[in-house]
Order: C-alpha cells, then sequence, then structure tokens
C-alpha cells in the first residue's frame, strides 16, 4: 500500500505554466550549482571543507540562463568570503554547463544530459590558496511531462581536484547524488542529495626543522541536503471599507525558500594537521527566503452562491478564472458537465492550449481545417481546445468509440479518474485483486479502482457519512468545485512536502 506520494530563471521567482509535452526545455527552481548553497535575491551562502574544518562563506551569486533550441546554457559567477573568519579569505568560482535536451515525444517523456563547459575556481583562506586545477562532471534526468506536473529525477557524478600553494598538497573530492523534483502552475520543488567523499594529503614544515616536511593525510565525508521550494497560496481579504461594490477579494502570494542541510564527518583539526584518531562530527543548516510575490485575483460576485456549504470553494475558483461564467449565477447544485470539468482541470493547472500557442506562431497561410478526435466534439466548440490537450496528455478517454459525450453529467468516478491521470499518478495502485477500503468497493467500476484506490492513499478523496465513495453519483457543480480546490492544494502543499520536507526534516 503507497502511504501518500513520495524548481530559475535568474535569482527571481518563475511563474510559467506547464508546458507542452512537446516541449525540449524547461525552466524550473533549481539550488545553484551542486554544492548545497542556498541564495535569495541578494545574498548566497554555502559550507566549504577544503581544509577539513566546515567554514560558511557567503557572499553575492549571478546566474545566466540563455535557451537555443533544445540545449540549455547556465553560467555561474561566485563571490565569497568567509564572514567569521579574521584572517583574509575569497572565493571565487565560475562555472557553465550545458545540458541537451532529447524529447521522446510519443511518450511525453525527456532526457537530459548535462556536461561541464568550462570551469575556474580560487579559495583562499589566510596565507593558504587552493585553486581547482581539474573538474569531472556528467549529469542525466528523465523528465516526465505528460501529466499536470513535470516529475523528474535524476543523477549526477563529478570529481574536483585542487592544489594547496601550488605544490604544497592536493584535495580531492568524489562527488555523487541526485535529485528529484516537480513543477507546475502551483509550485516547484527540486531536492538534491550530495554525498563528498573528501581527500588530502600535504606537506607541511616540521616544527623542529622548517627545512623539511611531512606529510599529512585525512579523509571525511560530507553529505548534504539542499532544497529550493517555490509554492502558490491563496488568501482572502474582506474590504476594509463598507461602500465598496465588494466585500473582499482572493490574494495569490508567491513564496520561495531555499533550505540546506551539511552532515560531516571530518578530522579533528589542529592547524593544518589533522588528528586522524579523533573526529569532528556535526551538522550545519542554511536557509534564506525570497521576497513574496503579491497578486490581487478577480472578485467573485455570483448572486447564488452566498452561504452555500461551497461558497468558498466556488469563489477561490472564480478568481482563478477557472470558470469564466460571464453570468450572475453559478447554478452550484446544478450538474457538472464532463466538457466543463475539463475545461477547469485545463485551467486550474494553468496548462497552455494548442490553440493558445498557435496563436504565437499564427500565419497567414491558409490551414487544412482540423479533424477532431471526437465525432461529438466540432473544433469550433468553445471547449474544444480544452478537450484535446486534455486528451494529448492522457488525462482523458472518450466515453465510448469516437465519442467523449461532453454534454453529459460527469459522475464520481469519472471526475476522480481524471484527477489522478493529472497527477500522473495512474499506476500507482497495487496489482489487481486489491480491496479499497470503501463500503461500495463492489459498485466501484474496473475501470476507475486504481484511481480511486490512489485518490484515497493519496487523502485526494474521503467517503461519505456511510464510507461510501458513490462511484455512479453524478457531480454537481458545487461538490466539482470542492475536488478541484483539494487537486490544487495537493498541488500547492502535498508535493511540496512530499519532495522537501519528508526528505530533508
Amino acid at each position: 500500500m503507497i502511504r501518500g506520494v513520495n524548481i530559475v530563471k535568474r535569482i527571481v521567482a518563475i511563474l510559467i505554466a506547464v508546458a507542452l509535452a512537446i516541449h525540449p526545455t524547461f525552466a524550473w527552481g533549481a539550488p545553484a550549482d551542486f554544492n548545497g548553497g542556498v541564495n535569495n535575491e541578494y545574498r548566497y551562502e554555502e559550507v566549504v571543507f577544503v581544509t577539513g574544518e566546515p567554514i560558511t562563506f557567503s557572499g553575492t551569486v549571478k546566474i545566466d540562463e540563455r535557451e537555443k533550441g533544445n540545449i540549455k546554457t547556465v553560467r555561474y559567477q561566485f563571490d565569497l568570503k568567509a564572514e567569521d573568519l579574521s584572517e583574509k579569505t575569497r572565493l571565487t568560482r565560475r562555472i557553465t554547463y550545458v545540458t541537451e535536451y532529447d524529447p521522446i515525444t510519443d511518450k511525453g517523456q525527456t532526457i537530459a544530459a548535462t556536461r561541464l563547459n568550462g570551469f575556474r575556481e580560487t579559495i583562499e583562506i589566510g596565507k593558504d590558496k587552493y585553486e581547482l586545477e581539474d573538474y569531472q562532471f556528467s549529469k542525466s534526468d528523465v523528465i516526465d511531462k505528460r501529466p499536470a506536473s513535470d516529475f523528474y529525477s535524476g543523477n549526477f557524478k563529478a570529481r574536483k581536484y585542487y592544489t594547496i600553494n601550488r605544490d604544497e598538497g592536493e584535495v580531492t573530492i568524489d562527488i555523487s547524488g541526485g535529485d528529484v523534483g516537480y513543477e507546475n502552475f502551483w509550485g516547484s520543488t527540486e531536492t538534491q542529495l550530495i554525498e563528498f567523499s573528501i581527500s588530502s594529503k600535504r606537506n607541511i614544515p616540521n616544527e623542529d626543522d622548517s627545512t623539511t616536511t611531512t606529510e599529512h593525510t585525512w579523509n571525511g565525508t560530507v553529505n548534504i541536503q539542499v532544497s529550493d521550494s517555490q509554492v502558490k497560496t491563496l488568501s482572502y481579504e474582506k474590504s476594509d471599507v463598507d461602500l465598496s461594490s465588494f466585500i473582499g477579494g482572493y490574494i495569490r502570494t508567491t513564496n520561495r525558500e531555499m533550505v540546506s542541510k551539511y552532515e560531516y564527518d571530518l578530522p579533528v583539526m589542529k592547524g593544518n594537521i589533522p588528528d586522524n584518531k579523533k573526529r569532528n562530527k556535526d551538522d550545519i543548516s542554511l536557509s534564506l527566503k525570497m521576497v513574496p510575490k503579491v497578486e490581487r485575483l478577480m472578485v467573485p460576485k455570483f448572486r447564488d452562491v452566498q452561504g452555500h456549504w461551497a461558497q468558498t470553494y466556488i469563489e477561490k475558483l472564480y478568481s482563478l478564472d477557472v470558470f469564466d461564467t460571464g453570468e450572475n449565477f453559478f447554478v452550484p447544485d446544478a450538474p457538472m458537465t464532463r466538457e466543463n470539468f475539463i475545461r477547469g482541470i485545463i485551467r486550474a493547472c494553468n496548462i497552455r492550449t494548442s490553440e493558445q500557442n498557435q496563436k504565437k506562431t499564427s500565419s497567414s497561410r491558409k490551414k487544412t481545417p482540423e479533424v477532431s478526435p471526437f465525432k461529438d466534439v466540432s473544433p469550433d466548440d468553445p471547449n474544444y481546445e480544452y478537450i484535446k490537450e486534455a486528451l494529448s496528455k492522457g488525462i482523458i478517454t472518450g466515453a465510448a468509440k469516437d465519442l467523449f459525450k461532453p454534454k453529459e453529467p460527469l459522475t464520481r468516478a469519472q471526475a476522480i479518474t481524471i484527477l489522478i491521470r493529472a497527477l500522473g499518478f495512474a499506476g500507482k495502485a497495487p496489482n489487481p485483486g486489491y480491496y479499497t477500503d470503501f463500503s461500495d468497493d463492489d459498485k466501484i467500476p474496473s475501470w476507475a479502482k486504481d484511481s480511486i484506490y490512489v485518490a484515497r492513499e493519496i487523502n485526494l478523496i474521503e467517503g461519505d457519512s456511510y464510507n461510501r465513495v458513490n462511484p455512479d453519483k453524478a457531480m454537481t457543480r458545487a461538490e466539482a468545485s470542492a475536488m478541484l480546490v483539494r487537486f490544487l492544494e495537493f498541488l500547492q502543499k502535498d508535493l511540496q512536502k512530499d519532495y522537501r520536507e519528508n526528505i530533508i526534516f
């Protein structure tokens, strides 16, 4: 049984919609470089271990991202100092990575390969200078772009080789790790798990005879967990005045935070000489937040939802432009149709429809008339592009051969199946033969059982007072609104918890 479902252009938060499945490049929130550092708009912090002792450096990082075709180039420029040390310190680093994307369009996935394209790094601590002479790096990710969220996972290997004062010694850091992340309109998180294996050898003059030296060696490990997380939240603010055309409205706030934890096992150092019989084991945590971005949303003015149990859900979705009705009445207890629910899903996830993308590349040339995948949905239908996009992402299938039945009432089983497919979790149910814990499990259609099981496990749905899921019950517009809001809350909160809190904390 599953127990729940177990990222930046420059240094500002990116608010972008989920791209089409065939789009080759990506822009999500991600920690800068692969050293466990955190940053906000003004400051960058990182812990350095080349001396055998943890030293926190801080300063600035500049990030330049450029995309051309299937290739993205990212350049980092770090200028840092160790503010807690009295002696002179400076860290300068210039690193460039190039990522090539290989879209596998029929699977809705992309393979990304990242390589190093240039490096220069110098660390000065007092009279000592550590210079990065060689840096080997390889990284690969797989990105699944079919669902409403882009999910990705990758692995990387690297080795850094530093010289100490040119010929006094060397430090080698073997790096291995991986990253997991997701990105959707409502939030993004990337968490990196990194392991440093450090070995150092250095010739140090003897105290009794400075003309001779003794080679001292030490080894240590550092485990790093760093996460860059961005989330949008909705809050309601009541109007401060009485003589206004509305009593309040919703605010969408975008927050972004980076957190990092370094756990290290190093020798006890006396100056530059290690005591390899004693170990220094501890951890250091870093955290920085961006300035929140605030957006006021449209003010809902439906006349028939005041006091209704679903009023808050309906008004949230109206403010988000999920329901774009120009009428003054929402009719909350009327049946939700299949086409309106699909439109709501696509709008709620802010997925670009092909119609919106075509506007960017439209030309005066006469186009071949489009053939609809469904006989009962015309390309001229205002909901056609939403239905077509949902079909291309695997969110829906037809109700029958070549038919979508857009005007038919939506059942709970259909709605739940659509939401689970939108999340990309359709394959997370156990092997056939299992039962859900709903009292009307025997009434769940076979095609919906996997989705209903997963939806219950991730707390997307719950049973009624009799623990029934009521799979064949037609949903009202109010009930569908409540389910859509819970779906958005999952995209906002639950994914972040799984990709950050459950890993780091």
